[in-house]
């Protein structure tokens, strides 16, 4: 399979016995440390003939060195030599020249390798690079074996599920899909079924229905709303195809395929945490390239029956934000976010809850090893761990599995948790005035610790219940019928974007439950992000 260098020089170049050129010999072994050259030739890249040499690991090349009359060797031992590292590469083509209208053939103008690079602030690019080279056979046998090389990728997808919510932000998303991210999947060769969903719950019937064993994963294009409703589709699909039932789900399945996230909403708060900035061809290049993190994932129940899987949620504040914003759906998104936010924090009220939870002793400032030790010396004790009781007046209740960064919290909204470490943090805000509110809700665009107020409790748990409660003042009999009233009455929740109701809530959460095309959080920069909407 080695290619020799005469026969694919590029056409106008003379051949080394008419110029004799100083290149390196191919070794019979290779130096230590370095591997066995699969294949070895000249290409052209950049306007300078190259010596090209492929391994299963890397692609290097350096430019071809005349030799000196004198046979003076100093100037090749300048010659800079250029890497690529094979595990950067997500395709290669054969190039051609075409005329307009013309879809085969044309004439052979070499091989391009397009390469996902890394830039600043997290964002991620493709590049190309040609190997220009006009033999046939020589760029078919290097064509091969590059193919060969990239298909070894075991994580990297061939087949996906997509679905594309039109009505998402800016009605932006099939716009953002078939111009941005459509290209790249058809660049990698990655075959794709779309579905572009014509009403609320569209995509969680389709996905119900699906044969997801036919893709190597859910690709979803939307807002957090959006999001929510695939991730909760896709795990019900799971549970459904083990026989578990949709009602309650004590010991629930993991997802069978990794879920994309491409952000085409407002917040976008499962994009900024799995790939630290919302930026289209960083996510989708995370999806090409298989990255994939093991993610926690929460079930949202009542006492008879599952209201959601998911990730996050708010009661309080946050919830009845959201539920204003939904009522004027007829307002463009920011500016229906925006006035559903302020009217909220005008009409700022409490609500009278009792919290139940189960602890678990994992402290903030240890490191992510002594988080694994410690959360596996504290499940053993799990079971003897007593339920504490909270109660009282509560602005704001949040319970979070994932850091949940925005750009309006570029620390997150729960900097102390983390993607899969088997733990939620519940965050209550009781009642305060609303200047210190407000105090508290503009730390989260600081570098200040959002929760050094002395009306913010922080816990890391494993498991909650929320129950309404009826205020205090009453004689026993209106008491009781006013919670029986407020059982059936239902309350807004905010999960993972999406409006939930209900009065009696149970959180727990589910170590590494499903799969997302990322990566962890803690390997990102910190994001610059600031927010000026307070």
């Amino acid at each position: 399979m080695m290619g020799t260098a005469g026969p694919f020089l590029p056409r106008g170049r003379d051949r080394p016995e008419e110029r004799r050129r100083r290149v390196a010999p191919l070794a019979a072994a290779p130096p230590e440390g370095e591997e066995e050259p699969l294949l070895r030739g000249i290409f052209e890249i950049g306007k300078t003939s190259c010596d090209v040499v492929l391994s299963a690991r890397r692609l290097r090349w350096s430019p071809i060195v005349p030799e000196s009359p004198a046979g003076d060797s100093s100037t090749a031992l300048q010659v800079k030599e250029e890497i690529i590292e094979m595990k950067d590469v997500f395709s290669v083509k054969v190039k051609r020249r075409r005329f307009v209208g013309q879809k085969k053939g044309g004439t052979l103008l070499g091989i391009t390798i397009f390469k996902c690079l890394h830039k600043e602030e997290n964002k991620l690019t493709d590049c190309a690079i040609h190997l220009n080279n006009f033999s046939e056979d020589h760029c078919h046998s290097w064509f091969r074996r590059l193919k060969e090389i990239l298909n070894g990728f075991q994580n990297r997808p061939k087949s996906l599920k997509v679905f594309v919510n039109p009505s998402s932000h800016k009605r932006e998303a099939a716009r953002i899909y078939y111009e941005q991210v459509s290209p790249l999947f058809k660049l990698a060769d990655i075959k794709t079924d779309v579905t572009v969903t014509e009403y609320e719950g569209h995509a969680l019937s389709v996905l119900k229905e699906c044969e997801l064993q036919a893709f190597d994963g859910v690709v979803c294009v939307g807002g957090d709303g959006f999001v929510s409703e695939v991730v909760h589709g896709l795990l019900l699909k799971a549970q459904i195809d083990a026989g578990k039932g949709t009602d309650y789900i004590p010991a629930p399945v993991r997802a069978p395929v990794p879920l994309g996230v491409i952000p085409a909403g407002t917040t976008n708060i499962l994009a900024y945490t799995l790939y630290g900035i919302k930026h289209t061809v960083t996510a989708t290049l995370h999806i090409v390239m298989g990255h994939i993190q093991p993610v926690d994932a929460c079930t949202f129940s009542t006492p008879s029956r599952l209201l959601r899987f998911g990730f996050s949620a708010m009661f309080g504040f946050g919830a009845r934000t959201l539920a204003l914003a939904e009522k004027h759906r007829w307002m463009p998104s920011n500016q229906r976010k925006d006035f559903a936010f302020i009217k909220t924090l005008a009409d700022l009220k409490t609500e009278k809850c009792e919290l139940s939870f189960l602890p678990l002793q994992i402290s903030q400032e240890d490191s992510h090893e002594n988080d694994r030790k410690k959360k596996r010396k504290n499940k053993k004790k799990g079971s003897k761990d007593q339920w504490h009781k909270i109660q009282g007046d509560f602005l704001n209740v949040s319970i979070m599995a994932i850091p949940c960064l925005c750009s309006m919290a570029p620390r997150g909204l729960a900097p102390n948790t983390r993607l899969n470490n088997g733990s939620m943090a519940l965050i209550v805000v009781r009642n305060t005035s609303r200047t210190e509110f407000i105090k508290h809700l503009k730390r989260y665009a600081s570098v200040k610790n959002q929760f050094s107020f002395p009306f913010v409790e922080t816990y890391t748990v494993q498991e909650v219940k929320v129950q309404l409660r009826i205020k205090s003042g009453l004689d026993a009999k209106e008491n009781t019928d006013l919670n029986a009233t407020a059982a059936e009455e239902n309350y807004p929740w905010n999960i993972d974007g999406d409006l939930v109701e209900a009065s009696e809530v149970h959180v727990r959460v589910h170590p590494q439950l499903i799969h997302l095309y990322g990566v962890n959080t803690d390997d990102l920069e910190s994001s610059k992000a600031t927010c000026n909407c307070i």
